[in-house]
């Protein structure tokens, strides 16, 4: 089940998105200003932005221009929704970065088609969520991890790096390297932030005997590997 942001100050506006795309079968997340966004990114991971242009604070604009420079989130696709709709202004939002503009008034039937679009053409079909390695399997659909039908409990933070350790296996990255992939070039944590995530995951992993994989490349950083 594919899982939608919906960002947006009015609690009715997200109710009626919210009920179109439940009922399209997607998994819906709110957030009614930028920074709650923010967090809900970090911990969700959705699929799709749906952000409105008229937010309180920062634009949904301004948004926008930060999670396309952020690495942590540039690969989100995000729908631009806003009353603005003159050619410029549906320039302006497309050139910040988002895949696509809604303008209001819109209906549900056509938001829904545009984000199945939107997702189909970032992500074809074929490309699989699921990915294991050794018995240890990981569901970027419902971010879960387990190894032989056992539950691995896991933070968010942990799941994001063992998810891009699994989708780069066996290359070696330095902590510079570890940062910016999975905390962002935004995000400003000195290096051995990555050891102290590094420590947690190994041991989330130890339960099912699978942190070995995660090995220390002396002088470099960090590989993950079934290779000991």
């Amino acid at each position: 089940m594919a899982s939608v942001l919906v960002v947006d100050d009015e609690p009715d506006i997200r109710e009626v998105i919210r009920f179109a795309l439940e009922g399209a079968g997607f998994h819906v997340h709110e957030a009614s200003h930028a920074d709650e966004a923010r967090k809900l990114l970090i911990s969700e991971c959705p699929d799709l932005v749906l952000l409105d242009w008229m937010l309180p604070g920062r634009s949904g604009l301004e948004l926008a221009h930060q999670l396309k420079q952020s690495a942590a989130t540039r690969s989100i696709p995000i729908i631009m929704v806003s009353a603005k709709g003159e050619e410029e202004d549906r320039v302006k939002g497309l050139d910040t970065g988002a895949d696509d503009y809604i303008a209001k008034p819109f209906s549900p039937r056509e938001m829904v088609a545009r984000i199945r679009a939107v997702l189909r053409r970032v992500k074809p079909e074929g490309l699989s969520d699921q990915i294991e390695i050794a018995g240890l399997h990981i569901d970027n659909v419902s971010h879960r991890v387990s190894a032989n039908g056992k539950r691995i409990d896991i933070a968010p933070t942990e799941y994001r790096l063992l998810h891009f350790f699994m989708t780069h296996a066996d290359r070696a990255f330095s902590r510079s390297q570890l940062l910016d992939q999975v905390w962002g070039d935004q995000v400003y944590v000195e290096e051995r932030t990555v050891d102290v995530h590094v420590r947690r995951l190994r041991k989330a992993l130890e339960v099912t005997k699978h942190d070995y994989m995660l090995q220390t490349v002396r002088g470099v950083g960090y590989r993950f590997s079934n290779k000991e």
